[in-house]
């Protein structure tokens, strides 16, 4: 670490977690239009096989992404610290090759490099997790990290649009292009992540020592908490299958709304809920007790997923405009996704003084919930082709809203009977 900069990271905590806030959230947000800026396309006019080619897109990244995941239970968890850095560098340098070779084979031919694309992109939030847990201001430092991939999706779309509009690029170079703009500053950004310092006794003593884990530690977790993890899986599932229809076919649903020529309309839906949630995470902070901090993260869920439900109701009853809907239904699935996403692992590790990583268990879930998410892609496209997105968003808000509340319930008392035993 260079002298200065070491100097001032370490003169003072909130120094430390100033550093680690910034750089945590700009490292996420430059990355996000990896993830998510082909989705500002809509492919109206291309069909394959009889469906369109946006959710031919859509599925080859869901696959890589599964996969990635799946290979990431293995990387992300036994991932040394000090490769971290070189290790994101390395993940969004082979995706970006992947999309100039999107951009220069035919379609449907080019759908094969959105899948490569996808593999290393789905280790990237475990690795910048890697960096951030286990301290006690963890829980500030994820909800900063929360707040960019809130703010990630609306960016994404932004920068995709404007690269369309402003640079009259197409469709197909789109990808290439609003990444080439990111790639630099995502750069400089994982540079800085590696200087943030390692947690120190004191985090380790409060929120237990983070190590690599290998496969037999992994399966000697999983056996403990088997049907808790179990039931919680099912629910992250469904509300990461429905968070990915909510950012994948956000530009068809607000043109379904009367709000297609507005390309702003996504980052400015999005950042009163990044605002929010933001404050919600960073408020767990104060919450000292970690099984008590677990137990209101839990509630938060549960709220969240209401949320859904309750905001879709009012809309259909014209309570609530367009944008007020989409904005609080956008609240309740951030507040239940950033809660389970990674202040539930972080604190759940906390509370029942367990060796893992946080790493690990997300990646761990988001193995099934993009399975889960490829699903709802094909009974779209195959059995309710007649119903539009809207409608069928509004169906599926109502399902999920009501599954999720009545899992994360089950989850929570399964795991209450867990920690009175042990006491």
């Amino acid at each position: 670490m260079p002298p200065k900069l070491n100097a001032i990271i370490a003169r003072s905590p909130f120094n430390l977690t100033l550093f680690a806030s910034i750089t945590a959230f700009f490292t996420y947000l430059c990355f996000y239009p990896f993830r998510r800026a082909y989705t500002a396309a809509t492919y109206d006019e291309l069909i394959f096989w009889g469906i369109n080619f946006k959710i031919l897109i859509i599925t080859a990244q869901v696959l890589g992404f599964a996969v990635s995941k799946g290979l990431g239970i293995k990387y992300v968890s036994e991932m040394l610290p000090e490769h971290r850095s070189r290790n994101l560098l390395i993940m969004i340098a082979l995706s970006w090759v992947c999309y100039l070779f999107f951009a220069l084979t035919p379609a449907p031919f080019n759908l094969v490099f959105i899948f490569l694309a996808s593999l290393p992109l789905g280790m990237v939030y475990g690795t910048i997790l890697g960096f951030l847990e286990g301290r006690r201001n963890t829980d500030l430092l994820v909800a900063v990290l929360t707040a960019s991939f809130i703010m990630g999706s609306g960016f994404a779309k932004s920068i995709g649009k404007w690269v369309m509009t402003t640079l009259q690029v197409s469709q197909f170079w789109m990808p290439f292009v609003a990444c080439a703009i990111m790639i630099i500053p995502f750069g400089i950004c994982t540079w800085l992540m590696g200087q943030i310092p390692p947690p120190t006794e004191a985090d380790k003593q409060n929120r237990t020592e983070r190590k690599p884990m290998q496969k037999a530690d992994r399966k000697a977790f999983i056996a403990e908490f088997a049907l808790s993890l179990g039931i919680f899986v099912i629910s992250y599932v469904l509300l990461t299958t429905f968070r990915e229809f909510r950012d994948n076919f956000t530009p068809e649903i607000w043109k379904l709304l009367g709000y297609g020529n507005n390309s702003a309309i996504f980052t400015q839906t999005e950042t009163p809920i990044a605002i929010t949630v933001l404050l919600m995470m960073a408020a767990m902070r104060w919450v000292h007790n970690n099984y008590k901090a677990f137990i209101i993260i839990q509630i938060l869920m549960l709220a969240g997923g209401l949320l859904i439900g309750i905001s879709t109701f009012l809309f259909e009853q014209h309570f609530l405009s367009p944008v007020a809907w989409l904005t609080t239904l956008g609240l309740g699935v951030y507040m239940a996704y950033a809660m389970c996403n990674s202040l539930y692992f972080e604190r759940m590790i906390a509370a029942f003084k367990k060796s893992g990583t946080v790493g690990f268990l997300i990646t761990f879930a988001d193995y099934y919930a993009y399975l889960g998410s490829i699903l709802v892609l094909f009974y779209k496209n195959f059995f309710q082709k007649s119903i539009n997105y809207l409608d069928f968003f509004i169906i599926l808000s109502y399902g999920i809203s009501i599954i999720y509340v009545i899992l994360v319930g089950l989850s929570m008392w399964n795991l209450s009977v867990k920690k009175r035993s042990e006491s």
